[in-house]
């Protein structure tokens, strides 16, 4: 019979990034589910994805029946997204750093990062979308996406993500675009 573990709470530190890019962040956000320091257990996975579900319907009540389906940020996105559409139950999609010929484009920018174009592709007017990241620290990225989304007939419900930098105003910069922010962490980092 397999051994039960227990699963650990979710937690999230900043640690100095090395050998940076003249673009690219002075530090990285390292969390409970990145599987950089310790292994992760699928049950923290589906836990974690349970917690960002009953954040996501306590802070943003209306409109969720609704959703077509949950669009992730790679690559960091790529389990948060995973974990909370498999506890909504929602289909997902991620949006990648690959230029493709594919219909329902929607480029959008991620300033900080070496390759800064980002693509989510099959959006049309109408659709419903929950963006999901790991992390979100200026919110430039989701602000960019945000626009694009609008743009193209979609219409953005929420942002949710793992962990929150509280001190770059991301927050209030996704909430003048009309974006509700949930996340399942706050860290301060250095402003």
């Amino acid at each position: 019979m397999p051994e039960i573990t227990a699963v650990s709470s979710f937690s999230a530190r900043i640690v100095e990034r090395l050998s940076v890019g003249a673009t690219s962040r002075r530090e990285r956000v390292i969390h409970s589910l990145d599987g950089l320091e310790t292994p992760v257990h699928p049950d923290t996975l589906a836990h974690t994805g349970a917690d960002l579900w009953h954040l996501l319907q306590k802070q943003v009540p209306d409109g969720l029946d609704s959703v077509d389906f949950l669009l992730g940020l790679d690559a960091g996105g790529i389990l948060p997204t995973v974990s909370l559409a498999g506890a909504a139950h929602l289909p997902y999609k991620i949006a990648w750093k690959l230029h493709l010929p594919l219909d329902g484009a929607v480029r959008f920018s991620e300033p900080h990062a070496m390759r800064t174009d980002v693509f989510a592709y099959g959006i049309a007017p109408g659709q419903q979308i929950v963006i999901v990241d790991d992390e979100i620290t200026t919110g430039r990225t989701l602000a960019d996406l945000t626009r694009r989304l609008h743009e193209a007939g979609a219409v953005p419900l929420a942002a949710v993500c793992l962990v929150e930098d509280t001190t770059r105003g991301a927050r209030d910069l996704l909430t003048d675009l009309g974006l509700p922010l949930v996340s399942l962490t706050t860290i301060e980092g250095a402003a």
